[in-house]
């Protein structure tokens, strides 16, 4: 399975989530709502999820091993970093 495409929309406010994704695998299946958050050891991907009734948080989609879980989160953090600089290129030529 390749990934095919990495949508990044940053989030411009203080909070520790800085971005939310939607990556897209062999060009046939995107799974929505990878967020990148800044943790105390830097940036990590967390994958979408939802509350339960017990007031817990259970992913929703996630990689089954870690080499996957690696290159999803190597591929997005490199998106995003792309997408900060072409951010920042934009906002310099206003």
């Amino acid at each position: 399975m390749q990934i095919t495409d990495v949508r990044v929309r940053i989030i411009n406010n203080e909070s520790k989530m800085k971005a939310v994704t939607s990556v897209t695998f062999d060009n046939a299946f995107v799974v929505h709502d990878i967020k990148v958050i800044e943790g105390e050891k830097g940036l990590f991907i967390a994958m979408p999820s939802k509350k339960m009734a017990t007031d817990e948080y259970r992913d929703i989609a996630h990689p089954i091993n870690v080499e996957m879980r690696q290159e999803l989160q190597e591929c997005i953090l490199a998106k995003y970093e792309e997408a900060l600089r072409e951010a920042d290129d934009s906002t310099e030529h206003v």
